[in-house]
C-alpha cells in the first residue's frame, strides 16, 4: 500500500475465544492457550494493525487462577507497552464507553507508553460477576492493557433494557463506529431482542462533513449463534440492518470467511477458538485470525492461519460397515481401532514437518458400535501413552439412532463429559426429557447451575433454593393476610346487619346472648340485681329512704374483684353511703351476666348455707371498708348526692339486712323477711328490668365493653 492508503485505511486484526488457562493442569497441555495468544500478539506486532479486537472469552474461567493472571499480563505488557505511535483517534464519549475508574482509552494515558492497544469483550466464561459486577478482564483494564468495553447494566423491569453506544474511532478520512455487546444468557438477550425498545442502538451525531451514513459499523457479539432450540440462540434477523460487519463471538468453528446474510446488508465473520476445547469435528478444522483492513465504507478480510495450535485429527467409523471385523471377536475389533489411530498419528505428524517444534497430537475416535461390544477407553489408550496428547479419551462410542441415520445418538458416557457439555444446559435437558418442574422454576436452576460450573460459586444453588422459598413465604403471608382481612370484614358486615334487623333495646343483650326474657327470669327472686343510676332500689324491709339527688342500690350479689367499689364478698353488709360510681356495673354486658348468674346462684344456696359463719363475718369489714372508702372518693370528686341510709347487701350465706356504715346487725328474722318478700321483689324487680330496657344505650365499643365515668 501507498502512504496515502495507510494513513486512511484502519487495519484491525480479529481474534475469538482464546480461553487462557484451559487444561493448565494437565501436564502436555497446559501451555497450549498461551501459546496461541502469544502467536495472535506476534502477529499484530508483525502486521503493524492499530489495534486487536478480542470477540470474548479470553480467559477459561471465570476465576482465573494466579498462574493464567500473571502469564497473561507477561504477554500482553510485552507486545503492547511500547513507543509505538497510534494512528487513529477515540471521538466518541468515552466515559460512556469504558465503565472503569479511569474513564478513557489506555494509550491516552500519559503514564504508560501503548503502542498496541487492545479492545475486548467479556464472553460467557469470563463475564462479570460478584457484588460489584467485576470481569476478570476489569483487572487487566485497571493494569492500562486492555480496553474493556460492551459492558451492560440490565435496567429496566420485565427482562430489562440496554443501550448500545458505539465507540467511534477515525483514522484519516475513514470512520469507524464499533459496538460490543458482551455476553448476555441467550434466552434472555432473545427475548430482549423481540420485546419492543428493550435494545436501544445509538447511532452517531451528524458532523460537519462527515454524515450519518459514512460510518462503517462494527458489532461484536458474544453468543450462541446456532442451537436446536431457538430460544437459546441469537438470529441474525435480530440485528439492525445498518451494521456493515459482525464478528461473532462464542462458536468454536473456524468459519473466518465473511458471510453475508440474504436480506439483512451485512457480513458475519466467525474466527472460532485458537484452541481446541471440545474434541468433535468442529474444533478439528485448522486455526485462523482475521486481518480487517477498512477504508471509507469498504473492507478487506485476510485470514491468517495459526501455527502453534496443537494438531487435531477427528475421524468418525461405523463398526458394522468393515468388512474385516467379527461381531463376536472383540480382538478384530481392537486391532481396527488401532490401525486408525496410527493412520491419524502418521497424518498429525506429515502436517507438522516444517514446524520447528513436533507436538503431540490430539486424535479422536467416534465409533458406533450398534450391534457390537464396547471396550474400555481408558485401557485401550494406555498403549499410546507419549504418542498423543489425550490417551484416556481417543475413543468415544456412540449408537445410530432409531431413525438409522448417521448421526449417533449419544451414550450416558458421552452426555455427562465436560467438553461435550459445553453448550447444553438444565432447560434444554428438561425440554429433551419432557420433564416438568414443580419447586425450582427451570430458569433459576439453569442459572444456578451455570454460576456453579463456570464462575465457581459454591452457594450458587443455595441462593437458588433460599430466594424461591422466600419468595414464595412472601407470597403466601401476603395471601393469608388478604384473606384475613376479607374475613374480618365479611364478620363485620354480618354484625352490622343483625344488629339493624334487631329492635334498638334489646341488641346489647342479644349479642352476648341474654335476651330480656332471660335476664327477668335470672334476675326473679333476687333484689336489685344490677345497678340503675336513676331508680330507686327497693330494701328488703320494704322501706324505701328518701334521698335527694341520684339515688342508687348498693347490693353487691357478685363475686367479683375488690376493683368494683359496689361489689364486695361480705355477708350481711350494707352500706349507708355506697354509690354506683360505673356503667360497668349497670348495663355492661360481662358484668351484667356475671351480676346474674352469680345472684342467682346466691338466691340459690342462701337456705342451705350455714347462718353462723365466723369467717365470713371476719372478711366483712375489711371488704366494707374498701368499698366505703371508694364511695367517699367518688361523692367528693363528682359532688352529688349524699350519704345514703339502709341500702342493702346481700351476702352469700346470711341473709341482707339494714344497717348503717361500720355496724353489724344480725336479726334473727333476716332470713324471714326475705322469704317473705320475695314476690314483691319479683315485680320491682321486672320494672327495674323494663326501664332499664327502655333507656337510650351507652355507646359500645369495639370490644362491646361499657365505658367507664
Amino acid at each position: 500500500m501507498s502512504r496515502e492508503d495507510l494513513s486512511d485505511t484502519l487495519r484491525i486484526l480479529v481474534a475469538t475465544d482464546c480461553h487462557l488457562g484451559y487444561m493448565e493442569k494437565d501436564e502436555i497441555r497446559r501451555h497450549d492457550s498461551f501459546k496461541a495468544f502469544q502467536e495472535i500478539c506476534s502477529i499484530a506486532e508483525d502486521k503493524q494493525v492499530d489495534f486487536l479486537l478480542l470477540g470474548g472469552d479470553l480467559f477459561h474461567e471465570n476465576k482465573p487462577s494466579r498462574t493464567t493472571l500473571v502469564k497473561a499480563i507477561e504477554i500482553l505488557r510485552r507486545h503492547c507497552l511500547n513507543d509505538k505511535p497510534v494512528h487513529f483517534q477515540v471521538v466518541s464519549d468515552q466515559t460512556v464507553n469504558f465503565q472503569n475508574a479511569f474513564g478513557h482509552v489506555n494509550y491516552e494515558d500519559p503514564h504508560f507508553n501503548v503502542g498496541l492497544p487492545v479492545f475486548s469483550i467479556h464472553g460467557n466464561h469470563d463475564d462479570p460477576a460478584g457484588v460489584d459486577n467485576l470481569s476478570a478482564i476489569d483487572i487487566l483494564s485497571a493494569c492500562n492493557l486492555v480496553n474493556y468495553f460492551g459492558k451492560m447494566n440490565l435496567g429496566g423491569s420485565g427482562v430489562g433494557q440496554i443501550s448500545l453506544y458505539p465507540i467511534l474511532m477515525r483514522k484519516g478520512s475513514t470512520t469507524v463506529a464499533l459496538y460490543g455487546l458482551g455476553n448476555i444468557r441467550d434466552e434472555r438477550l432473545n427475548r430482549m431482542f423481540q420485546t419492543p425498545h428493550a435494545v436501544q442502538w445509538m447511532r452517531p451525531e451528524v458532523q460537519e462533513g462527515c454524515d450519518v451514513s459514512d460510518w462503517f459499523n462494527i458489532l461484536v457479539l458474544h453468543q450462541n449463534r446456532v442451537k436446536s432450540n431457538p430460544k437459546n440462540a441469537i438470529s441474525e434477523h435480530f440485528l439492525p440492518r445498518f451494521l456493515d460487519f459482525i464478528v461473532w463471538g462464542h462458536e468454536h468453528e473456524c468459519l473466518i470467511d465473511p458471510q453475508e446474510v440474504s436480506g439483512m446488508g451485512f457480513h458475519i465473520t466467525q474466527p472460532g477458538s485458537s484452541v481446541a476445547t471440545s474434541l468433535i469435528d468442529g474444533e478439528s478444522k485448522p486455526k485462523h485470525v482475521l486481518l480487517l483492513e477498512i477504508k471509507g465504507n469498504q473492507y478487506r478480510p485476510t485470514k491468517i492461519p495459526l501455527t502453534s495450535v496443537r494438531p487435531f485429527e477427528y475421524t468418525e467409523i461405523v463398526l458394522k460397515d468393515e468388512d474385516d471385523i467379527d461381531p463376536n471377536d472383540q480382538n478384530s475389533i481392537l486391532e481396527h481401532l488401532d490401525k486408525v489411530v496410527r493412520d491419524l498419528i502418521e497424518k498429525a505428524s506429515k502436517k507438522a514437518v516444517n514446524r520447528s517444534d513436533i507436538q503431540l497430537p490430539l486424535v479422536r475416535i467416534k465409533v458406533d458400535y450398534s450391534g457390537f461390544m464396547t471396550i474400555n477407553p481408558q485401557r485401550f489408550g494406555q498403549k499410546y501413552v507419549g504418542k498423543v496428547a489425550n490417551p484416556q479419551d481417543i475413543l468415544i462410542f456412540s449408537k445410530a439412532s432409531k431413525k438409522g441415520q448417521r448421526e449417533g445418538t449419544i451414550d450416558d458416557s458421552e452426555r455427562l463429559r465436560p467438553e461435550e457439555l459445553n453448550q447444553q444446559n438444565i432447560e434444554a435437558l428438561v425440554a429433551e426429557s419432557n420433564l416438568k418442574m414443580e419447586i425450582l422454576p427451570v430458569n433459576d436452576l439453569d442459572v444456578a447451575l451455570q454460576n456453579f460450573v463456570n464462575k465457581d460459586d459454591k452457594l450458587a444453588f443455595y441462593s437458588c433454593v433460599q430466594y424461591n422459598l422466600q419468595e414464595t413465604r412472601g407470597k403466601l403471608a401476603k395471601d393469608s393476610d388478604a384473606q384475613k382481612f376479607e374475613e374480618d370484614d365479611l364478620i363485620l358486615k354480618e354484625r352490622l346487619k343483625d344488629r339493624s334487623t334487631r329492635p334498638s333495646g334489646s341488641s346489647q343483650f342479644l349479642s352476648t346472648g341474654l335476651t330480656s326474657e332471660n335476664l327477668t327470669k335470672r334476675s326473679s327472686g333476687i333484689a336489685n340485681a344490677s345497678f340503675s343510676d336513676d331508680e330507686d332500689t327497693t330494701q328488703i324491709s320494704g322501706s324505701v329512704p328518701a334521698t335527694r339527688g341520684r339515688r342508687g342500690s348498693s347490693t353487691g350479689t357478685s363475686r367479683g374483684r375488690a376493683k368494683a367499689p359496689t361489689r364486695g364478698r361480705g355477708r350481711g353488709k350494707a352500706s349507708s353511703a355506697m354509690k354506683q360510681t360505673t356503667l360497668d356495673g349497670s348495663l355492661g354486658l360481662r358484668q351484667s351476666q356475671r351480676s346474674a348468674s352469680a345472684s342467682f346462684k346466691s338466691a340459690s344456696t342462701i337456705v342451705e348455707d350455714d347462718v353462723d359463719s365466723p369467717s365470713s363475718e371476719e372478711a366483712e369489714p375489711e371488704d366494707l371498708n374498701q368499698v366505703d372508702s371508694s364511695s367517699e372518693e367518688e361523692e367528693n370528686t363528682r359532688g352529688k348526692g349524699r350519704k345514703r341510709q339502709a341500702t342493702t347487701k346481700r351476702g352469700r350465706g346470711r341473709g341482707t339486712v339494714t344497717s348503717k356504715r361500720g355496724r353489724k346487725n344480725e336479726s334473727s328474722s333476716s332470713l324471714h323477711r326475705l322469704l317473705s318478700s320475695k314476690d314483691e321483689d319479683e315485680d320491682e324487680d321486672d320494672e327495674d328490668i323494663e326501664k332499664k330496657l327502655n333507656r337510650s344505650q351507652p355507646r359500645v365499643t369495639r370490644n362491646y365493653g361499657a365505658l367507664r365515668r
